[in-house]
Protein backbone atom coordinates (compact mmCIF):
# COMPACT_ATOMS: atom_id res chain seq x y z
CA UNK A 1 0.00 0.00 0.00
CA UNK A 2 1.41 3.47 -0.65
CA UNK A 3 1.13 6.51 0.82
CA UNK A 4 -1.76 8.46 -1.33
CA UNK A 5 -3.75 4.77 -0.68
CA UNK A 6 -2.84 5.21 3.30
CA UNK A 7 -3.98 8.55 3.82
CA UNK A 8 -7.25 8.20 1.70
CA UNK A 9 -8.27 5.24 3.27
CA UNK A 10 -7.61 7.08 7.29
CA UNK A 11 -9.18 10.23 5.39
CA UNK A 12 -12.16 7.90 5.36
CA UNK A 13 -12.16 6.09 8.72
CA UNK A 14 -10.98 2.93 7.12
CA UNK A 15 -8.16 0.98 8.33
CA UNK A 16 -4.85 1.01 6.01
CA UNK A 17 -2.29 -1.13 6.30
CA UNK A 18 -0.51 1.00 9.24
CA UNK A 19 -1.22 4.67 9.99
CA UNK A 20 -0.15 7.22 7.49
CA UNK A 21 2.55 9.86 9.05
CA UNK A 22 2.69 13.44 7.13
CA UNK A 23 3.88 16.56 9.04
CA UNK A 24 3.05 19.84 8.05
CA UNK A 25 6.66 21.97 8.07
CA UNK A 26 7.31 25.57 8.23
CA UNK A 27 8.82 27.11 5.79
CA UNK A 28 12.30 27.61 7.79
CA UNK A 29 12.81 24.10 8.36
CA UNK A 30 13.42 23.72 4.25
CA UNK A 31 15.41 26.74 4.23
CA UNK A 32 17.42 25.25 6.80
CA UNK A 33 17.27 21.70 5.75
CA UNK A 34 17.22 21.68 2.19
CA UNK A 35 20.35 23.24 -0.16
CA UNK A 36 18.10 25.26 -2.24
CA UNK A 37 18.88 28.78 -1.30
CA UNK A 38 15.78 30.91 0.56
CA UNK A 39 14.38 32.79 -2.15
CA UNK A 40 14.03 29.85 -4.25
CA UNK A 41 12.04 28.13 -2.19
CA UNK A 42 9.62 31.00 -1.48
CA UNK A 43 9.56 32.14 -4.80
CA UNK A 44 10.21 30.02 -7.55
CA UNK A 45 7.47 27.03 -8.17
CA UNK A 46 10.14 24.78 -9.15
CA UNK A 47 12.12 25.70 -5.85
CA UNK A 48 9.28 24.80 -3.73
CA UNK A 49 8.42 22.10 -5.23
CA UNK A 50 11.94 20.68 -5.17
CA UNK A 51 11.80 20.98 -1.47
CA UNK A 52 8.67 19.87 -0.54
CA UNK A 53 9.62 16.48 -2.32
CA UNK A 54 13.09 16.15 -1.24
CA UNK A 55 11.84 16.28 2.84
CA UNK A 56 9.31 14.29 2.14
CA UNK A 57 11.27 11.52 0.48
CA UNK A 58 13.95 12.02 3.66
CA UNK A 59 11.26 11.56 6.08
CA UNK A 60 9.23 9.73 3.81
CA UNK A 61 5.83 11.44 4.51
CA UNK A 62 2.71 9.90 3.40
CA UNK A 63 1.14 12.92 2.61
CA UNK A 64 2.85 16.70 1.35
CA UNK A 65 0.88 19.79 2.13
CA UNK A 66 1.49 22.72 -0.15
CA UNK A 67 0.87 25.38 1.53
CA UNK A 68 1.50 27.89 -0.84
CA UNK A 69 0.31 28.57 -4.03
CA UNK A 70 2.50 29.14 -7.61
CA UNK A 71 4.83 32.11 -8.19
CA UNK A 72 4.30 33.58 -11.10
CA UNK A 73 6.95 32.94 -13.79
CA UNK A 74 10.50 34.66 -13.76
CA UNK A 75 9.51 36.53 -11.00
CA UNK A 76 13.04 37.03 -9.83
CA UNK A 77 14.09 38.99 -12.77
CA UNK A 78 12.45 41.68 -10.96
CA UNK A 79 14.84 41.82 -8.20
CA UNK A 80 18.15 43.82 -8.33
CA UNK A 81 20.18 42.42 -5.58
CA UNK A 82 20.53 39.31 -3.37
CA UNK A 83 22.61 39.86 -0.22
CA UNK A 84 23.57 36.97 2.42
CA UNK A 85 23.38 38.91 5.52
CA UNK A 86 23.79 37.36 9.20
CA UNK A 87 19.74 37.69 9.46
CA UNK A 88 19.49 35.93 6.38
CA UNK A 89 18.74 36.83 2.44
CA UNK A 90 18.05 40.56 1.87
CA UNK A 91 16.51 41.04 -1.55
CA UNK A 92 16.18 44.32 -3.76
CA UNK A 93 13.57 44.66 -6.05
CA UNK A 94 13.65 47.24 -9.01
CA UNK A 95 10.41 49.12 -7.71
CA UNK A 96 12.60 49.50 -4.29
CA UNK A 97 10.42 47.65 -2.15
CA UNK A 98 13.02 44.94 0.60
CA UNK A 99 12.25 41.41 1.49
CA UNK A 100 14.13 39.79 3.65
CA UNK A 101 13.88 36.40 4.35
CA UNK A 102 15.13 34.99 7.73
CA UNK A 103 17.31 31.79 7.50
CA UNK A 104 14.89 30.08 9.76
CA UNK A 105 11.77 32.35 9.43
CA UNK A 106 8.89 33.51 6.78
CA UNK A 107 10.14 36.75 4.46
CA UNK A 108 9.27 39.88 5.80
CA UNK A 109 8.67 42.50 3.32
CA UNK A 110 9.31 46.25 3.30
CA UNK A 111 7.45 48.97 0.56
CA UNK A 112 9.85 51.27 -1.15
CA UNK A 113 7.37 53.91 0.28
CA UNK A 114 6.24 53.21 3.76
CA UNK A 115 2.74 55.07 3.49
CA UNK A 116 1.21 52.71 1.35
CA UNK A 117 -0.70 50.72 2.99
CA UNK A 118 -0.19 46.90 4.02
CA UNK A 119 -3.60 46.44 5.57
CA UNK A 120 -7.54 47.93 4.59
CA UNK A 121 -8.23 50.14 7.13
CA UNK A 122 -11.66 49.26 8.59
CA UNK A 123 -12.93 52.90 9.19
CA UNK A 124 -13.36 53.88 5.03
CA UNK A 125 -14.56 50.27 3.94
CA UNK A 126 -17.97 50.76 2.11
CA UNK A 127 -19.58 47.70 3.38
CA UNK A 128 -22.15 47.64 0.67
CA UNK A 129 -19.08 48.67 -2.17
CA UNK A 130 -16.02 45.82 -0.58
CA UNK A 131 -14.96 45.91 -4.78
CA UNK A 132 -12.21 48.53 -3.33
CA UNK A 133 -10.62 45.47 -2.00
CA UNK A 134 -9.93 44.01 -5.42
CA UNK A 135 -7.82 47.28 -5.99
CA UNK A 136 -5.68 46.95 -2.26
CA UNK A 137 -2.63 47.54 -3.17
CA UNK A 138 -0.08 45.77 -0.42
CA UNK A 139 -1.36 42.61 0.73
CA UNK A 140 -2.10 39.73 -1.73
CA UNK A 141 -4.19 37.25 -1.14
CA UNK A 142 -4.45 33.42 -0.70
CA UNK A 143 -1.82 32.61 1.31
CA UNK A 144 1.04 34.64 -0.64
CA UNK A 145 2.15 35.97 2.07
CA UNK A 146 4.00 39.07 0.54
CA UNK A 147 2.46 42.58 -0.81
CA UNK A 148 2.76 42.95 -4.56
CA UNK A 149 5.58 43.20 -6.39
CA UNK A 150 6.48 44.55 -9.81
CA UNK A 151 2.59 44.25 -10.18
CA UNK A 152 2.99 40.35 -10.93
CA UNK A 153 0.90 39.50 -8.03
CA UNK A 154 -2.72 39.78 -7.94
CA UNK A 155 -4.12 42.20 -5.74
CA UNK A 156 -6.89 41.86 -3.67
CA UNK A 157 -9.31 38.72 -2.75
CA UNK A 158 -9.66 36.48 -5.59
CA UNK A 159 -12.82 36.15 -7.77
CA UNK A 160 -10.48 33.98 -10.75
CA UNK A 161 -7.27 32.13 -9.74
CA UNK A 162 -3.85 32.49 -12.18
CA UNK A 163 -2.95 29.92 -13.77
CA UNK A 164 0.62 30.32 -12.18
CA UNK A 165 -0.88 29.48 -8.70
CA UNK A 166 -1.05 26.01 -9.78
CA UNK A 167 1.96 25.16 -10.84
CA UNK A 168 3.53 24.07 -7.95
CA UNK A 169 0.76 21.26 -7.49
CA UNK A 170 1.61 19.95 -11.12
CA UNK A 171 5.29 19.97 -10.25
CA UNK A 172 5.21 17.84 -7.11
CA UNK A 173 2.56 15.49 -9.08
CA UNK A 174 5.42 15.06 -11.58
CA UNK A 175 7.72 14.13 -9.02
CA UNK A 176 5.23 11.60 -7.07
CA UNK A 177 2.75 10.61 -9.39
CA UNK A 178 0.36 8.52 -7.50
CA UNK A 179 2.60 7.36 -4.72
CA UNK A 180 1.89 10.32 -2.51
CA UNK A 181 -0.97 12.13 -1.21
CA UNK A 182 -0.87 15.90 -2.30
CA UNK A 183 -2.94 18.68 -0.23
CA UNK A 184 -3.85 21.72 -0.82
CA UNK A 185 -4.08 24.77 1.54
CA UNK A 186 -6.53 27.65 1.33
CA UNK A 187 -6.81 30.22 4.47
CA UNK A 188 -10.32 30.30 5.97
CA UNK A 189 -12.44 33.63 5.39
CA UNK A 190 -11.97 34.73 9.12
CA UNK A 191 -8.00 34.51 8.72
CA UNK A 192 -8.65 36.24 5.75
CA UNK A 193 -10.01 38.97 8.14
CA UNK A 194 -6.97 39.15 10.27
CA UNK A 195 -4.64 39.02 7.69
CA UNK A 196 -6.08 42.26 5.92
CA UNK A 197 -7.18 43.98 9.05
CA UNK A 198 -4.23 43.45 10.97
CA UNK A 199 -4.63 41.35 14.61
CA UNK A 200 -5.37 43.74 17.12
CA UNK A 201 -8.04 45.85 14.40
CA UNK A 202 -9.86 42.97 12.81
CA UNK A 203 -10.22 41.21 16.93
CA UNK A 204 -11.70 44.95 18.09
CA UNK A 205 -13.74 45.04 15.29
CA UNK A 206 -15.60 41.91 16.09
CA UNK A 207 -17.16 43.89 19.53
CA UNK A 208 -17.28 47.49 17.39
CA UNK A 209 -18.59 47.10 14.08
CA UNK A 210 -20.05 43.61 13.64
CA UNK A 211 -22.04 44.29 10.52
CA UNK A 212 -19.18 45.14 8.82
CA UNK A 213 -17.18 42.07 9.65
CA UNK A 214 -20.06 40.15 8.53
CA UNK A 215 -20.14 42.03 5.05
CA UNK A 216 -16.15 41.35 4.59
CA UNK A 217 -16.45 37.55 5.46
CA UNK A 218 -18.94 37.27 3.21
CA UNK A 219 -16.73 38.79 0.51
CA UNK A 220 -13.75 36.98 1.66
CA UNK A 221 -15.23 33.55 1.42
CA UNK A 222 -15.93 33.98 -1.99
CA UNK A 223 -11.71 33.84 -1.99
CA UNK A 224 -11.75 31.15 -0.06
CA UNK A 225 -14.38 28.98 -2.21
CA UNK A 226 -12.65 30.14 -5.60
CA UNK A 227 -8.76 28.91 -4.64
CA UNK A 228 -10.18 25.61 -2.33
CA UNK A 229 -12.34 24.99 -5.34
CA UNK A 230 -9.71 25.37 -7.77
CA UNK A 231 -7.14 23.15 -6.67
CA UNK A 232 -9.66 20.28 -5.45
CA UNK A 233 -10.27 20.26 -9.46
CA UNK A 234 -6.76 20.58 -10.40
CA UNK A 235 -6.59 17.09 -8.73
CA UNK A 236 -5.30 17.09 -5.39
CA UNK A 237 -6.01 14.93 -2.84
CA UNK A 238 -7.54 16.75 -0.16
CA UNK A 239 -7.99 20.50 0.79
CA UNK A 240 -6.45 21.94 4.00
CA UNK A 241 -8.74 24.80 5.44
CA UNK A 242 -5.71 27.10 7.99
CA UNK A 243 -7.64 28.60 10.35
CA UNK A 244 -5.25 29.44 12.62
CA UNK A 245 -6.45 31.99 14.55
CA UNK A 246 -10.39 30.56 15.32
CA UNK A 247 -9.01 28.79 18.58
CA UNK A 248 -9.75 29.96 22.35
CA UNK A 249 -6.29 32.24 22.65
CA UNK A 250 -8.05 34.49 20.48
CA UNK A 251 -12.09 34.52 20.59
CA UNK A 252 -14.94 32.35 22.71
CA UNK A 253 -16.89 29.64 21.26
CA UNK A 254 -19.86 32.68 20.60
CA UNK A 255 -17.40 34.53 18.03
CA UNK A 256 -16.96 31.24 16.62
CA UNK A 257 -20.49 30.33 15.95
CA UNK A 258 -21.26 33.73 14.80
CA UNK A 259 -17.79 34.66 13.04
CA UNK A 260 -15.74 31.56 11.95
CA UNK A 261 -18.53 28.63 11.57
CA UNK A 262 -21.39 29.59 8.72
CA UNK A 263 -17.65 31.40 6.59
CA UNK A 264 -15.90 28.01 6.82
CA UNK A 265 -18.88 25.96 5.93
CA UNK A 266 -19.60 27.73 2.97
CA UNK A 267 -15.68 26.09 2.22
CA UNK A 268 -16.41 22.87 3.45
CA UNK A 269 -19.30 22.63 1.07
CA UNK A 270 -17.73 23.79 -2.15
CA UNK A 271 -14.89 21.34 -1.97
CA UNK A 272 -17.00 18.63 -1.09
CA UNK A 273 -19.33 19.23 -3.78
CA UNK A 274 -15.92 18.36 -5.82
CA UNK A 275 -15.84 14.96 -4.24
CA UNK A 276 -12.24 16.11 -2.48
CA UNK A 277 -11.69 15.74 1.15
CA UNK A 278 -11.12 18.91 3.09
CA UNK A 279 -10.08 19.35 6.59
CA UNK A 280 -9.40 22.19 9.02
CA UNK A 281 -5.96 23.38 10.57
CA UNK A 282 -6.54 24.84 14.10
CA UNK A 283 -3.87 25.91 16.63
CA UNK A 284 -4.25 26.66 20.15
CA UNK A 285 -6.94 25.24 22.98
CA UNK A 286 -10.28 24.52 20.92
CA UNK A 287 -11.41 22.14 24.02
CA UNK A 288 -14.66 24.12 24.13
CA UNK A 289 -15.03 24.07 20.38
CA UNK A 290 -14.55 20.82 19.09
CA UNK A 291 -18.07 19.91 17.78
CA UNK A 292 -18.44 23.47 17.11
CA UNK A 293 -15.73 22.60 14.47
CA UNK A 294 -17.43 19.75 13.59
CA UNK A 295 -20.42 21.68 12.65
CA UNK A 296 -18.58 23.41 10.01
CA UNK A 297 -18.97 20.06 7.84
CA UNK A 298 -15.15 19.48 7.99
CA UNK A 299 -14.10 16.31 8.02
CA UNK A 300 -11.29 15.90 9.71
CA UNK A 301 -8.83 17.86 12.06
CA UNK A 302 -5.29 19.04 11.88
CA UNK A 303 -2.94 19.98 15.18
CA UNK A 304 -4.70 19.30 18.06
CA UNK A 305 -2.41 20.54 20.47
CA UNK A 306 -2.12 18.77 23.89
CA UNK A 307 -1.26 21.10 27.12
CA UNK A 308 0.39 23.10 27.34
CA UNK A 309 -0.39 25.10 24.43
CA UNK A 310 -3.76 23.34 23.89
CA UNK A 311 -6.34 21.99 26.23
CA UNK A 312 -7.39 18.85 24.17
CA UNK A 313 -5.81 15.19 25.12
CA UNK A 314 -6.12 12.81 22.10
CA UNK A 315 -8.40 10.38 23.42
CA UNK A 316 -11.11 12.98 24.77
CA UNK A 317 -10.82 14.24 20.76
CA UNK A 318 -11.57 10.25 19.77
CA UNK A 319 -14.39 10.22 21.87
CA UNK A 320 -16.27 13.45 21.20
CA UNK A 321 -15.45 13.53 17.72
CA UNK A 322 -13.72 10.69 16.42
CA UNK A 323 -16.89 9.51 14.91
CA UNK A 324 -17.34 12.09 12.81
CA UNK A 325 -13.69 13.56 12.10
CA UNK A 326 -10.78 12.50 11.26
CA UNK A 327 -7.43 13.49 13.78
CA UNK A 328 -4.29 14.55 12.73
CA UNK A 329 -1.91 15.65 14.88
CA UNK A 330 -1.62 15.98 18.90
CA UNK A 331 2.31 15.10 19.02
CA UNK A 332 3.82 18.09 21.17
CA UNK A 333 5.32 20.50 18.68
CA UNK A 334 7.25 22.10 21.36
CA UNK A 335 8.31 19.24 23.24
CA UNK A 336 9.74 17.80 19.74
CA UNK A 337 11.47 20.58 19.51
CA UNK A 338 13.37 20.15 22.84
CA UNK A 339 14.11 16.27 22.83
CA UNK A 340 17.53 15.03 23.01
CA UNK A 341 17.26 11.63 22.36
CA UNK A 342 15.55 9.49 20.04
CA UNK A 343 14.30 7.20 22.66
CA UNK A 344 11.83 10.26 24.00
CA UNK A 345 10.85 11.05 20.35
CA UNK A 346 9.12 7.26 20.27
CA UNK A 347 7.93 7.53 23.47
CA UNK A 348 5.74 10.60 22.04
CA UNK A 349 4.67 9.00 18.71
CA UNK A 350 3.72 5.47 20.20
CA UNK A 351 1.80 7.37 23.27
CA UNK A 352 -0.22 8.78 20.04
CA UNK A 353 -0.75 5.60 18.37
CA UNK A 354 -1.92 4.22 21.27
CA UNK A 355 -4.89 6.14 21.66
CA UNK A 356 -5.03 7.40 18.14
CA UNK A 357 -4.98 4.42 16.10
CA UNK A 358 -8.26 2.00 17.69
CA UNK A 359 -10.90 2.21 14.63
CA UNK A 360 -9.08 4.20 12.22
CA UNK A 361 -9.45 7.84 11.08
CA UNK A 362 -5.89 8.93 12.65
CA UNK A 363 -2.96 10.28 10.62
CA UNK A 364 0.25 10.39 12.66
CA UNK A 365 1.50 13.79 12.84
CA UNK A 366 2.89 16.84 15.11
CA UNK A 367 0.74 19.21 16.29
CA UNK A 368 0.97 22.12 14.88
CA UNK A 369 4.11 22.73 11.92
CA UNK A 370 7.63 21.84 12.77
CA UNK A 371 9.63 23.95 14.05
CA UNK A 372 12.35 25.40 11.77
CA UNK A 373 15.01 24.12 14.28
CA UNK A 374 13.95 20.48 15.27
CA UNK A 375 16.53 18.02 13.87
CA UNK A 376 15.91 15.71 10.91
CA UNK A 377 16.90 12.73 12.60
CA UNK A 378 13.74 13.16 14.72
CA UNK A 379 11.14 13.25 12.39
CA UNK A 380 13.20 10.27 10.38
CA UNK A 381 11.88 8.24 13.21
CA UNK A 382 8.06 8.39 12.90
CA UNK A 383 7.70 6.39 9.87
CA UNK A 384 9.94 3.62 11.27
CA UNK A 385 7.79 3.50 14.87
CA UNK A 386 4.50 4.14 12.64
CA UNK A 387 5.39 0.62 10.52
CA UNK A 388 6.52 -0.96 14.03
CA UNK A 389 3.51 -0.19 15.84
CA UNK A 390 1.26 1.62 13.90
CA UNK A 391 -0.76 -1.51 11.85
CA UNK A 392 -4.71 -1.23 12.83
CA UNK A 393 -4.71 -4.72 13.37
CA UNK A 394 -2.55 -7.35 16.06
CA UNK A 395 -0.32 -4.12 16.49
CA UNK A 396 -2.93 -2.67 19.09
CA UNK A 397 -2.25 -4.59 21.68
CA UNK A 398 1.69 -4.86 21.45
CA UNK A 399 1.61 -1.38 21.61
CA UNK A 400 -0.14 -1.47 24.61
CA UNK A 401 2.23 -3.59 26.29
CA UNK A 402 5.44 -2.81 24.95
CA UNK A 403 5.52 0.95 24.45
CA UNK A 404 8.54 2.35 22.87
CA UNK A 405 10.47 -0.67 23.78
CA UNK A 406 12.87 -1.80 20.92
CA UNK A 407 12.13 0.80 17.99
CA UNK A 408 15.27 2.56 16.89
CA UNK A 409 17.88 0.51 19.20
Amino acid sequence: MNGRERMALAMRHQEPDRVPVMCQLALGHYFLNTALPPHAIWFTSEGFAQALVTLQRRYRFDGILINLPGRPVNILQDVLAIEETVSGQRLTWRNGDVTLIPWDDNPQHFPADPARPQRANLATLDPDHLDCLDDLPGYVWNIYHVPRLADKAQPGPLRAVPDYFLRTIDLVRAEVGDAVSIHGEVFSPFTHLLELLGYEEALMALLTDRAKVHALLDRLSEASVTWAVAQARHGVDAVLISSAFAGGSFISPAMYREFVLPYERRVTEAVKATGVPVYTHTCGKIGDRLELLAETGTLGIDTLDPPPLGDVELAEAKRRIGDRLFIKGNMNSVALLAYKTKEEVIAEATRCLRVGQPGGGYILSTACSVAPRVEPWKLELLVPVAEEWGNQGSGNQEIRESGNQGIGE
